[in-house]
């Protein structure tokens, strides 16, 4: 068992760095600039929680291409992993169009979120560049998942992590109005954004196209780089679920954070910095997922039930000792952290009340993301739709507003919501995936 753990935590450790650096953008960008008015800081906070949703029903999409390439993988078919490259690709391109079209015809909802004037003023600009960026996140999330599942993950992971010091670099001159540029402020940041996510989505897709360890699947390019209605098809029916599950549980707290801003901005702010920290952790979760979905999917393209089996129970367990640390970390340093996005002493403290709460559904979080995963990975990703729904918007979300605005337990109320809903994933995702893979070992 120790050894399958080792060859998951092999693929899933790039994937974790990898993660954490794109989720560390966000980071960035709230800690450049909190100190400037912490009324921007909520602005972001609202663009954050209105675009989680477009954003990850955009990047669940491409979830699709690395169980299905895994699978080609393991039975050895390089001219269908070659399909699942070329259509992915384009998958991302219409995907990043249509929904920067929706996004920017939408813009004027903003004003319709019980958000303060001022906090929206600020927002728009930024929304509309955070749109545009869309479509080469896209792009680098195609390219990556195919590189994954593949196996090799440390290229993306290098891009991710150079891309920090980049975005900072682009912050600093962008935010300040530094060598020359003007003084946008939190506008900045977004094309700073927006500049940093094409320059690593250029790369990455340059190295696929020039480096060695990719030539088999570009030298059968000639016949296999076709529209192909079934290679779409199984991406639609993987990607599609998979959308609708991050979506769902994205629009569970892009909700809650927009519940949370009719408390008034300094709640926003701190809600904001609370999810930073929350989702930061949940990054290194998805990269367990996705390591133990990619594995799962290499077996099942193999055929070997067993190993499935293992590499999942081994997963499970990994996720409960690391969401163990993730809520030891947040108790101890509840009163710290908030203090690297803000200066505001009544920010910091609602926020460190947060991290609390926050640190209660760490090992949830981690598992539910991690039965995810491995659902995909057997391509059974209907039914967890369904459970996922039923756990975020039957009773995370209902729970949350009754507590927060009926019982009047503010922004607290909202963070139970989010304990209840995430608990409730958990159990149902990993119980069926404990279940289906003893039903296929017994067929």
């Amino acid at each position: 068992m120790l050894k399958e753990l080792s060859k998951t935590l092999k693929i899933a450790i790039p994937l974790i760095i990898s993660n954490i650096s794109q989720m560390a953008l966000g980071l960035v960008d709230s800690a450049m600039i909190g100190p400037i008015d912490y009324r921007q800081l909520a602005a972001s906070s609202l663009v954050l929680n209105v675009l989680a949703i477009p954003m990850v029903l955009g990047s669940g999409m491409m979830m699709a291409i690395s169980p299905l390439v895994a699978m080609a993988n393991g039975r050895q078919d390089i001219n269908g992993a070659s399909k699942i490259l070329f259509n992915g690709f384009l998958m991302s391109l219409v995907t990043g169009c249509l929904l920067v079209i929706i996004i920017l015809s939408t813009s004027g909802l903003l004003w319709h979120l019980g958000q303060e004037d001022i906090v929206v003023t600020y927002a728009l600009p930024y929304y509309k560049v955070m749109a545009c960026s869309f479509i080469p996140m896209l792009i680098f999330y195609a390219a990556k998942q195919f590189s994954d599942g593949l196996e090799i993950t440390k290229t993306a992971m290098l891009l991710s992590l150079s891309s920090l010091p980049l975005n900072a670099f682009l912050n600093w001159i962008f935010i300040y109005g530094h060598w020359g540029a003007p003084r946008l402020e939190l506008f900045g940041t977004g094309v700073a954004t927006l500049i940093t996510r094409i320059i690593i989505a250029s790369i990455l897709v340059t190295i696929i196209f020039r480096h060695k360890i990719y030539k088999p699947y570009l030298a059968v390019k000639n016949h296999a780089w076709k529209i192909s209605s079934r290679t779409i098809k199984d991406l639609l029916h993987i990607g599609i679920p998979s959308s609708m599950q991050y979506g769902m549980e994205a629009a569970a707290f892009s909700v809650s954070g927009i519940m949370i801003g009719w408390l008034g901005a300094t709640s926003q702010a701190a809600h904001q910095i609370a999810l930073n920290m929350a989702s930061t952790t949940f990054m290194a979760s998805m990269g367990l997922s996705l390591a133990a979905s990619i594995r799962v999917a290499n077996a099942y393209g193999r055929k070997e039930v067993l190993l499935m089996n293992v590499i999942g129970k081994n997963t499970i367990v990994t996720g409960l000792i690391f969401g163990s640390l993730c809520a030891l970390i947040f108790i101890l340093l509840q009163h710290q952290l908030p203090y690297i996005f803000t200066n505001n002493a009544g920010v910091a403290a609602i926020s460190s009340t947060l991290l609390v709460y926050g640190a209660f559904f760490q090992i949830s979080d981690a598992t539910q993301a991690i039965g995810v995963g491995l659902l995909r990975g057997m391509r059974d990703v209907k039914i967890p739709t369904i459970l996922v729904a039923i756990a975020y918007w039957v009773i995370g979300i209902p729970l949350g507003y009754y507590l927060a605005f009926v019982n009047k337990m503010g922004a607290t109320g909202i963070w139970i919501g989010f304990i209840a809903g995430l608990t409730m994933s958990s159990v149902l995702l990993n119980s069926r995936f404990l279940k289906q893979s003893s039903r296929l070992r017994m067929a």
